[in-house]
């Protein structure tokens, strides 16, 4: 299974991934990344961030559904309570809040693989 991670801080990046180490894990530092790599890479789930440079994860998420409507997008951020319904109403099917347990994320991912 593999999962575009879309995450803009290099830490957090390399613990998202370690974390989700029995996923085949495509990464990207920002939403027009994460636009180019979804193209390539055709990942089976997204975690994006929402704060992202170039284009935002909103707005990223909006173009990856419009490439395939019927993809799963799980937010992964620490603005959930101020940006978490706008993700949600661009096509997310959830909203995970930084900081979150390792568990917590695997259980998430595996909900929606």
């Amino acid at each position: 299974m593999k999962i575009l991670l879309v995450e803009d801080e290099p830490d957090l990046l390399e613990i998202f991934e370690h974390m989700l180490s029995g996923y085949e894990i495509i990464k990207a530092s920002d939403g027009r990344e994460a636009i180019e790599k979804f193209r390539s890479y055709q990942p089976d789930l997204v975690l994006m961030d929402i704060e992202l440079p170039e284009i935002d994860g909103v707005e990223a998420t909006r173009h990856i559904l419009k490439i395939k409507p019927d993809t799963k997008v799980i937010a992964i951020t620490a603005f959930a309570s101020r940006r978490g319904r706008e993700i949600l109403a661009a096509g997310a099917v959830d909203v995970l809040k930084k900081p979150f347990r390792m568990q917590e994320l695997l259980e998430t991912v595996k909900k929606y693989l």
